[in-house]
């Protein structure tokens, strides 16, 4: 791991994060229901059977809460939420079955609402649970090659590494959700080995995708 990526990472980490403290809220509701009216008109999200998606901070990025409970109407999908097992720090999802489930989880850290130890506990993805088909996202920042730059924590790139290779499962596909400020140029995000690139990035005016091979 280079010394110097790592610096660069903390840094840029730094100037984004203070960046989206700086947004409205009204900004930040704006941009985040275009975003939302991207996604549900997405083919590969209507396509998809199960799909996660992250639990937003009451502020400084993509607002989900009404992307979630579109997703929990009638829209035929099954839907699971980020739950972080603070004692090996590993992250996990759950299934939220209604919209009743996702008003009932508690704020934790920076705000977020997170489903209680118990409620985890039963409702775990597990290899009886049907394949991811698509994750939801979030990040600071993210560049227009599709690398992504998280809170630091390794989460999602230990989950998805994981997911795949211990299961034998296919890649979900990896969908971010971003808000304008946080759309960097080309290669403006370090990357190491173990980080995973984006499939799509969704801003409130463009789809970002992988070129064609």
């Amino acid at each position: 791991m280079s010394i110097l990526q790592n610096t660069n990472k903390r840094a840029l980490r730094k100037a984004i994060t203070t960046t989206l403290r700086e947004l409205s809220q009204s900004d930040i509701q704006s941009q985040s229901q275009a975003i939302t009216e991207k996604v549900l008109s997405l083919p590969a999200f209507q396509q998809c059977k199960t799909v996660s998606c992250y639990l937003s901070m009451p502020a400084a990025e993509v607002q989900t809460t009404s992307l979630i409970l579109n997703i929990l109407g009638d829209l035929g999908k099954t839907l699971f939420v980020p739950s972080i097992t603070s004692s090996d720090a590993y992250m996990d999802f759950v299934r939220v079955y209604t919209e009743e489930d996702y008003r009932s989880f508690p704020a934790g850290l920076w705000g977020i609402p997170e489903p209680t130890p118990e409620w985890s506990s039963k409702k775990l993805f597990d290899a009886d649970c049907n394949d991811l088909d698509l994750i939801l996202v979030p990040g600071v920042a993210f560049d227009q090659s599709l690398s992504r730059l998280g809170h630091g924590k390794g989460y999602y790139d230990r989950f998805i590494t994981s997911y795949s290779s211990s299961t034998g499962r296919s890649k979900p596909l990896l969908v971010a959700l971003a808000l304008e400020q946080q759309l960097l140029e080309h290669g403006q995000v370090p990357m190491f080995d173990h980080d995973w690139k984006m499939d799509m990035i969704i801003t409130p005016d463009k789809v970002i995708t992988a070129p064609r091979a």
